[in-house]
């Protein structure tokens, strides 16, 4: 089970400057020594880097586009026989209701309870309607990660109205759930775990330079 906290999203993609494995596993290290309890991290090779400088449970995902889906994170077995290779403790699938490339999502979740019983499942929903799927499908997490970002919750952030959303899918779910998304400060960190949720996942607030630089830029733009 994940601990309760702050896990750290470790992830650069490759058109950002710090693309690299051994950044990745660098920034890993850097987060532990930071006090945080879990990290997030992105495809096989950035996870086992990180995996060999930390002992901290990680979470799993591989971002992969697809020609036929906007699903892109862990969409279809193939990136979940990667994720059980790296040996992350956690698979976060993409659980919104766009279509998907190849298998549907209760069978991503079937072939992932056969292949690796023992590792654990986070879905990555924006809706409340997916946070109630998510959990008949039997998911260990529901995170809020998606909320903005799938076309008909583009107008919506998670920390709209103090956190309504993430205080509604809290609210409707028994699974253990994970503020995920635009959680920029520690005050809002503070404030979601007060709300009751599992555990916080932070990412570019904390380990992308380029989008905190420009976070700073912008304001003085204003």
């Amino acid at each position: 089970m994940l601990p309760q906290g702050l896990i750290v999203s470790c992830q650069a993609l490759p058109d950002e400057p710090l693309h690299s494995s051994f950044i990745m596993s660098k920034m890993a290290l850097a987060a532990y020594e930071g006090g945080a309890v879990g990290i997030r991290a992105n495809t096989k090779e950035d996870i086992s880097a990180i995996k060999s400088v930390v002992e901290l449970p990680v979470i799993g995902i591989v971002k992969r586009d697809y020609d036929n889906s906007k699903v892109f994170i862990t969409a279809t077995s193939k990136e979940v026989d990667e994720l059980i290779e790296s040996q992350c403790e956690v698979i976060a699938l993409e659980a919104t209701d766009q279509e998907r490339p190849k298998e549907t999502l209760a069978e991503l979740v079937d072939y992932i309870r056969v292949k690796a019983p023992n590792v654990e499942i986070m879905a990555d929903i924006s809706t409340i309607e997916e946070a109630k799927y998510a959990e008949e499908l039997g998911f260990d997490y529901i995170g809020t990660t998606l909320r903005g970002y799938t076309s008909y919750t583009q107008s919506h952030k998670l920390y709209d109205n103090d956190f309504e959303f993430l205080k509604s899918v809290l609210e409707t779910v028994n699974t253990k759930v994970i503020a995920e998304g635009n959680v920029i400060t520690p005050d809002m960190f503070a404030r979601v775990t007060e709300l009751g949720v599992h555990c916080t996942v932070v990412g570019g607030a904390i380990t992308r330079p380029k989008e905190i630089t420009k976070r700073f830029v912008n304001e003085l733009k204003k």
